[in-house]
């Protein structure tokens, strides 16, 4: 599956409606704290794309076949801008410059490598059985002390 992204910020709240649309249809809506993760996780890559390269994206997504199975979740966000993701370290007031930060925190694996004439940025969320895993891993942000990722 997967959804073409205009260089727009509005284009951010249409790639998450998609995406929660596509886990609704594939019954996974029902395991909320993978859902609400997946959905952070989406917003994070999509602004990036949006925000710091200007150039269109396209979000892919790949859900397992059965709901009830164990398995991994593929979210990918393709540009056609050559900038590689760069660190940079946002001070306590800043307004952003977290979301790469969130997705290494939140993603049980993420990365990226070159793509034709751009690059694409992934990260997978296994599916797991423990209730409070989105949250424990949020908890577990705290040790980044200001770190921050931003795609340039």
């Amino acid at each position: 599956m997967q959804l073409e992204i205009r260089p727009d910020p509005a284009e951010v709240g249409r790639a998450r409606r998609w995406a929660r649309s596509r886990l609704a249809g594939s019954g996974m809506a029902d395991d909320e704290s993978l859902a609400e993760t997946l959905i952070l996780l989406v917003s994070e890559l999509v602004t990036n794309a949006v925000v710091h390269t200007g150039c269109p994206a396209v979000l892919r997504l790949s859900l397992p076949g059965a709901a009830a199975d164990p398995a991994t979740v593929r979210l990918e966000v393709a540009d056609t801008s050559t900038r590689a993701p760069v660190p940079r370290c946002a001070g306590d007031d800043a307004t952003g410059g977290r979301g790469l930060a969130l997705v290494d925190g939140l993603a049980d694996r993420w990365g990226w490598s070159p793509e034709g004439a751009g690059k694409r940025i992934w990260c997978e969320l296994d599916r797991c059985e423990e209730p409070g895993r989105a949250a424990a891993m949020t908890f577990g942000l705290t040790a980044c002390d200001g770190l921050a990722f931003e795609a340039v």
